[in-house]
């Protein structure tokens, strides 16, 4: 039987391990018969080129700096020229500077902040248009998300930058429907993921995540978000766009903790 995403080709950004979402993502995707390319850029390109040599088959990866035009550009002739087309977009890129997390948020400068928006919000724009012409109807942006409702601890202007994120999708959503392409984010719960190491006082919100999530939540399988990202890289949501879909056990449903 064929697979959910047989003959597609797809873009999967933010793998650094086997713990990411992305990695499982990218693994899912293969799985379900789509041809998988990866990013990196800079000194963690080393990290995302050694778990590629660990899927099956290995993808190859691509230098890609989202906040950088001119990377944006060349990983898009390097798609064109393997690929002709590329059918989805998976982006799992998100940082800010240590001084904009942690309980800094009142005392975090513009500069870092502004960093923290154009990689974690402002890049899935730049992303998308600079590989929009590639894409044919059909086609899918997936992003990934924390849940920007409220104020987490120790998240500060990430979590600001996520907020960013979720109105991005919606206008890109609007922008890019009349070339046929879908753009949705997954929310997932926290995981224990490299990134979310990197952000002191995380692992309070870990902590109540389980307590409270009605289908309960185990920080350390990926695989739940990254089978919701698959289904919307799939031909099974033609008609659902500018959408946010949690995949956290029912948390963000959750008025108070479960007794």
């Amino acid at each position: 039987m064929a697979g959910l995403l047989e003959g597609k080709k797809i873009l999967v950004t933010g793998v650094l391990d086997r713990r990411s979402i992305a990695h499982s993502a990218a693994r899912l995707a293969a799985e379900q018969g789509a041809e998988v390319a990866l990013s990196g850029f800079g000194r963690a390109i080393s990290l995302t080129q050694r778990t590629a040599k660990k899927l099956d088959p290995e993808p190859p990866v691509l230098e890609l700096d989202a906040n950088s035009p001119e990377q944006i550009q060349a990983a898009a002739r390097d798609l064109e020229d393997r690929w002709g087309e590329l059918d989805g977009i998976v982006h799992a890129i998100a940082f800010a500077p240590e001084d904009a997390l942690g309980g800094n948020f009142l005392t975090a400068g513009w500069e870092s902040v502004s960093t923290a928006i154009q990689t974690s919000a402002y890049s899935l724009a730049a992303l998308s248009t600079g590989m929009m012409h590639l894409m044919k109807p059909g086609s899918s942006v997936v992003g990934l998300d924390f849940d920007a409702r409220v104020a987490w601890p120790s998240y500060d202007w990430m979590g600001v930058a996520k907020a960013a994120l979720e109105s991005t999708s919606r206008y890109l959503a609007r922008d890019l429907g009349e070339r046929g392409i879908r753009v949705n984010l997954v929310s997932a719960g926290p995981q224990k993921t490299l990134a979310a190491k990197g952000i002191s006082g995380f692992e309070k919100i870990e902590g109540e995540w389980g307590r409270q999530a009605p289908l309960a939540w185990d920080t350390t399988d990926t695989e739940p978000a990254g089978r919701a990202i698959v289904s919307l890289l799939s031909d099974w949501w033609p008609a659902t766009t500018g959408e946010l879909i949690h995949v956290d056990g029912g948390y963000h449903a959750m008025g108070a903790p479960i007794k």
